[in-house]
């Protein structure tokens, strides 16, 4: 009996002994299958995601291309700045991470959240950028603290930074950054989200060419996604550099005579269209929209009365006033209406219909052929010239001199003005010209409008003999290497509507209005050079027909009933080498607000001392 127990009892055992060892078979059975679809079967994904989460491709912004002024000075560079982004993946408690850095850095955390909230899937292995441009204070605590901050990332690229401060900063134009609508456009195939582009002035008319190639970086990164080594690095390829066309000693002049004044000065070679100097006042600095612009700042310069976001040059649109008087006696020469001996008589105001007409000159200039007309700015004897060709034959000619019509000049929103004809008051207002107007319209007053910019356009053809060129700004563009990728030519846009003869009569004229004592321009004479120039009082507010100039001076009228005051002029007469431009707002009469920036921005360029 003892031995049959035994026996069963062995069996027993062994029973369960090769039920376990089965069961033990079966789990190393499900191991090695496991095994073998993991390494065999999913190998290669699991590899892939693995390396994913060791290894990332880092783009490298490239550096955007530097700019220069016409004789190599440095205006625009690049600086390093550090950003602090974020990959979402690497942070596993994103928000917590973004709560932890705030807190670190004494800010509100709700300012990081909004482009976290837009990332998803895939996308939360790239970096998600929360700040830019931070402090080396701020970079400091980052990384002392950056165990309990896995996942963010501080990375080095180049940021714009504007040498000169608010010194052409409308020529310059600003940077800012891309926005979606932008990058669904298809015009910017080598930007990503973050990235800054030109947003105005030459930085976003060529845009382009500033813009280098992206590099990549292949880097290692520990589980806490720092940074441990670099694996490949194929660098970025540096922008474009452009050269100017402008005289950045002649800026600083032109910005300095703006100062605390609306308004603008403008100056060009009139041999080929260079432009030489472009100052809009007020003015704003360009780095303000690289470092950061808050609602705040954005809404003080878009609701200043003085309009410093405007490029008085190119987009403000003025009554051309006496200025337009050479349109005039070119018209009336070409037409035939007059010649260079024909003599009006000026008493000091011209009677039309039941109408008054007054000259700025109370008691009359007396008799004057177009020569002294200019010469003084009759009104009287421009608005008989006016009358005799009527304002289409008017017309013709100031489109002839590049009126009405944009210059052409590379930057954005350029302004083309009003040419008045018969037929565009018909079709506008519903009502007929009135004959009247065409004596206003003669002397660049009623419904005419220019913008500065067409005004220096007009001078430096009569300048040149009369060739009317494009405005350039930009001079030749090289390579990071100081190779040339492009060089600009002059680009004549046409001729003015003037025989040569007409020109020499016209340049007379001019001259005269500077260098003659009864010239309305004699306050700009330069001693030992013919300056040629002719001044400009836009109205504003019309005013009653017995109005005295003495409550019309610039201390007694309100600020924004002041006439405008204009000044264009070139010099030499006979080689002239610059032509100027000057429009002051509200500055009162052209010869004593606009003359004299027009006097010391010829002497700082052709390099006279006092």
């Amino acid at each position: 009996m003892d031995r049959y127990l035994h026996t069963v009892d062995s069996d027993w055992y062994r029973q369960r002994a090769a039920g376990a060892l089965i069961c033990i078979l079966a789990a190393f059975l499900i191991l090695l299958v496991r095994l073998y679809y993991l390494q065999i079967v999913q190998g290669h994904e699991f590899r892939r995601q693995s390396q994913n989460n060791c290894v990332r491709l880092q783009g490298i912004p490239p550096p955007r291309g530097l700019i220069f002024d016409r004789n190599g000075v440095l205006v625009v560079e690049n600086r390093p700045s550090f950003n602090v982004s974020i990959v979402p993946r690497e942070a596993k408690n994103p928000k917590r991470v973004v709560h932890k850095l705030a807190e670190l850095l004494h800010i509100a955390p709700e300012t990081l959240f909004p482009r976290l909230a837009e990332v998803r899937g895939a996308r939360s292995f790239r970096p998600v950028l929360l700040r830019r441009d931070v402090s080396r204070d701020v970079v400091a605590i980052i990384e002392a603290h950056k165990l309990d901050l896995p996942g963010i990332v501080i990375t080095v690229e180049p940021t714009r930074h504007y040498l000169e401060g608010k010194r052409a900063s409308h020529l310059l134009g600003y940077l800012g950054e891309i926005s979606r609508e932008e990058l669904k456009s298809g015009c910017f195939p080598d930007n990503r989200i973050g990235d800054f582009i030109g947003k105005f002035g030459v930085e976003k008319a060529y845009e382009p060419y500033f813009h280098g190639k992206r590099g990549e970086q292949q880097i290692e990164v520990n589980a806490l996604g720092q940074l441990t080594r670099v694996l490949k690095t194929d660098e970025a390829i540096s922008g474009n550099n452009i050269y100017l066309t402008l005289d950045i000693g002649l800026q600083r002049k032109a910005e300095a005579l703006l100062a605390g004044r609306v308004g603008t000065a403008v100056a060009m070679d009139p041999s080929n269209g260079h432009i030489l100097a472009m100052a809009s006042s007020p003015a704003f600095d360009p780095n303000v929209f690289v470092e950061g612009m808050t609602h705040e700042s954005w809404n003080d310069l878009a609701s200043n009365e003085f309009r410093p976001m405007e490029n008085k040059t190119i987009q403000g649109q003025y009554p051309p006033a006496s200025t337009y008087k050479i349109v005039t006696a070119v018209a009336g020469l070409e037409e035939g209406v007059i010649t260079e001996h024909t003599r009006m008589f000026c008493p000091g105001y011209y009677r039309y219909g039941d109408r008054t007409f007054r000259c700025w000159k109370r008691g009359g200039h007396g008799f004057m052929n177009v020569t002294d007309a200019l010469a003084q700015s009759c009104d009287v004897f421009f608005y008989q010239v006016g009358e005799k060709l009527g304002v289409d034959r008017l017309a013709i000619h100031a489109k002839a001199c590049g009126l009405g019509l944009p210059t052409g000049v590379d930057l954005d929103k350029e302004a083309k003005g009003l040419v008045p004809t018969s037929g565009w008051k018909l079709s506008r207002m519903g009502v007929p010209w009135q004959g009247g107007e065409t004596l206003s319209v003669a002397i660049g007053q009623g419904f005419d409008l220019v913008t500065p910019i067409q005004m220096l356009s007009l001078i430096s053809a009569v300048a040149n003999g009369g060739i009317r060129y494009k405005p350039l700004v930009i001079r030749r563009i090289e390579s990071s290497d100081g190779s040339l990728v492009k060089k600009q030519v002059p680009v004549p846009l046409g001729r003015l509507s003037a025989s040569e003869k007409t020109l020499q009569i016209i340049k007379k004229s001019l001259m005269d209005a500077v260098n003659k004592p009864t010239g309305t321009g004699w306050i700009a004479r330069i001693a030992g050079v013919d300056v040629a120039g002719k001044t400009g009082t836009a109205q504003v507010v019309s005013m009653a027909e017995d109005y005295d100039d003495k409550e019309k001076s610039v201390e007694s009228t309100r600020l924004r009933h002041r006439d405008h005051a204009w000044f264009i002029a070139f010099a030499p007469a006979e080689e002239p080498r610059v032509a100027v431009a000057v429009l002051i707002e509200h500055g009162g009469h052209g010869s004593r607000a606009a003359g004299p920036v027009a006097r010391e921005m010829i002497k700082t360029y052709l390099g006279i001392d006092d």
